[in-house]
């Protein structure tokens, strides 16, 4: 009976295109940088690197061994990226180099964009109180809080009448 091939689902997570990155653009020019087309393999570890994920992370979550994935990474991605970010000569000391790399370069977007408020829109301050803060017997942290939010009027609402 043949073994499933469990390696997509449990990297699934792994491999999703982080948003924070123009990933069109870098596979584009990282083509370029190669010569020819990534492959969905050099793609795959360019993306869980880009999500924080070390080599070890990479390499447990394929099943693979350490050595063989990090022989890959300098053979492949690394050396796309040093090329395209014109850094040919310089020594990789560690794999978040290639993130730091690529961000310098403008290929990391804005994290998250705050919503623009609209100027009329009141503001309210809400109250926070931690009551307290407790580690169970079954090592889980437990925090009791009491928030208070107080609630606009509506727009419309009558008014007491003025005497």
């Amino acid at each position: 009976m043949e073994k499933p091939d469990t390696t997509r689902d449990k990297s699934k997570e792994l491999f999703i295109p982080p948003e924070n990155w123009d990933m069109k653009t870098l596979y584009t020019d990282l083509a370029s940088a190669k010569g020819k087309n990534l492959t969905p393999i050099e793609k795959r570890h360019l993306c869980a690197l880009l999500c924080g994920h070390s080599p070890a992370e990479i390499a447990e979550k394929l099943e693979r061994n350490l050595n063989g994935l990090e022989v890959d990474l300098s053979n492949t991605v690394y050396q796309y990226v040093k090329r395209l970010v014109d850094r040919e000569n310089e020594k990789i000391k560690n794999w978040r180099n290639i993130c730091q790399w690529l961000e310098e370069a403008g290929y990391k977007t804005q994290q998250l964009t705050q919503p623009k408020l609209d100027n009329r829109m009141p503001t309210y301050a809400a109250k926070i109180h931690i009551e307290s803060i407790n580690i169970t017997k079954d090592q889980e942290i437990e925090i009791n809080i009491n928030v208070k939010l107080p609630l606009p009027s509506p727009p419309n609402s009558p008014k007491e009448p003025t005497q």
